[in-house]
């Protein structure tokens, strides 16, 4: 293997410590980044609007300040691509949407300032589903997104393109925002590690804040900023530097209770009692995602001694609440000004949502359908220390669906195989996807760990066991070998 594909495959940390010492400089890690993403990019369609000048500019900075003796931040040097839902200053922000093809916003998201801080190298914006309204990869703007592990396939959504760019290893990790499960879902489909914080520890603005910008405007109570990561140590890297306090999100909290960084050790977890739902008790679920994720959860088991008993938190499906909560939280009449006269350019997944006629009692009972989901949810994990599920219902599916029709020989809504995602953001717990491992057609499957209010250090521990005990590091996609990388 050569040494820019040695170098494309070590973690975020490794890259930082050796551009630190000056074993590597970030012009060259930049400059392995970018050549893979000219060689991938026709494939896989990850980034929306590249950046490689900027890139390259902000290497050549970083070098000359270690070079100084200055003091760089903890990821100077590492590539990273940024969601297009996040706003990058000075960088295009599309969004999926015709409406906002040029815009480009005049401030950074808080995420995207602290990454510059830290002296991350933006390697440019990663393809999103229209508004990021739903859990893949296509838009009326751009190429779709393909999923490195078979090209005819999802990587799943809307953190689309972060997770095929994360997957085909052309940086060691991006950001993600999950809303619904839009970090685990692509995490899931690409073989990766996701994490959703809990709800406030990482801030938003201007994404879900400000109200300039109608379609961006949303989801202020569900939405999460975070990472996507090959592992759980990176992603907790990325915490550590995102995470925190901002007065420009009220609902951002402290996060001094939680050492990212010490987090991502095994957990001696043996004796911990774990509840395992394989289907929340009334889902549909692809029977091969039955298998994978079963597999897994018996790693906890065997090799981690934990105490595993099957068991549902026992709420009524939950879905047709949820979508009016997001609703609820949209701009629709500045959205539905926006669209007017331009219709035949909207995705039509959006238009539904805009054209139903939400009712005040669609929103109340919304509202008391998350208390329902919460208050079940806090008397379940008293009796355990994690929940765990399949990440998604179905493997990865073909490009240009939003979901299937039939799952486990049942007739489907089409964002059905979201099922296990959405109520953990209906009652904002901190929950991981990590690997499960693979069909027998050798597509990713996603193991999902929920832990209790506010134990995101606890979830990190967990994940780091359980990569350890089942390390995934090995396998890559395909394409990486017929592409010569």
């Amino acid at each position: 293997m050569s040494a820019s594909n040695d170098i494309a495959r070590m973690d975020a940390g490794t890259l930082a410590a050796k551009i630190r010492t000056r074993e590597l400089s970030a012009a060259e890690v930049t400059e392995v980044a970018l050549q893979r993403m000219e060689v991938l990019e026709p494939h896989i369609h990850a980034f929306c609007t590249p950046t490689p000048e900027l890139a390259r500019a902000t290497a050549a900075d970083i070098d000359t300040r270690i070079a100084r003796g200055e003091a760089v931040g903890p990821l100077a040097g590492v590539p990273i691509g940024i969601k297009d839902l996040v706003a990058t200053a000075g960088i295009r922000t599309v969004m999926g949407s015709n409406i906002y093809r040029d815009f480009v916003p005049d401030e950074d998201d808080v995420v995207v300032e602290r990454l510059k801080d830290a002296g991350a190298v933006i390697l440019g914006k990663t393809n999103v589903p229209e508004f990021g309204y739903s859990g893949v990869g296509h838009n009326p703007v751009f190429p779709t997104t393909r999923n490195p592990w078979n090209l005819a396939m999802t990587p799943g959504g809307s953190s689309a393109g972060s997770g095929a760019s994360v997957a085909a290893f052309v940086s060691p990790f991006a950001i993600g925002s999950d809303g619904g499960g839009s970090i685990r879902i692509p995490a899931a489909h690409s073989g990766l590690v996701g994490i959703k914080a809990s709800m406030g520890r990482v801030p938003l603005y201007p994404g879900c804040k400000d109200e300039r910008y109608p379609g961006v405007s949303s989801w202020e109570s569900l939405e999460h900023i975070g990472p996507m990561s090959r592992t759980v140590a990176d992603s907790a890297l990325m915490l550590s530097v995102i995470a925190g306090p901002d007065p420009r999100d009220r609902l951002s909290i402290p996060s001094g209770d939680v050492d990212w960084l010490a987090s991502a050790k095994p957990l001696d977890m043996k004796g911990m009692r774990i509840a395992y739902s394989a289907d929340w008790g009334y889902a549909a679920v692809d029977p091969e995602v039955r298998r994978v994720v079963a597999e897994a959860v018996r790693v906890f088991e065997t090799d981690l001694g934990c105490i595993v008993e099957e068991a549902h938190p026992g709420w009524e499906d939950p879905a047709e609440q949820f979508w009016s909560l997001v609703a609820m939280e949209s701009d629709l009449v500045g959205m539905r000004a926006m669209v007017d006269g331009r219709r035949g350019e909207i995705s039509p997944f959006l238009l539904a949502l805009l054209d139903r006629k939400w009712t005040a009692e669609d929103f109340t009972n919304a509202n008391m359908a998350r208390k329902m989901v919460m208050n079940r949810m806090w008397r379940f994990m008293q009796k355990y220390d994690f929940l765990l599920t399949p990440t998604l219902a179905v493997p990865p599916f073909p490009v240009h669906m939003q979901g299937p029709e039939i799952i486990e020989g049942r007739m489907v809504r089409p964002a059905d195989w979201l099922c296990f995602t959405f109520p953990m953001n209906m009652t904002g717990q901190p929950a991981a996807s990590v690997p499960a491992g693979f069909t027998k057609d050798g597509l990713p499957v996603g193991l999902q760990i929920v832990g209790r209010h506010l134990a995101d250090a606890s979830v990190i521990a967990a994940a780091t066991a359980y990569e350890a005990a089942r390390p995934w590091a090995g396998r890559e996609p395909g394409l990486l070998a017929e592409l010569g990388l």
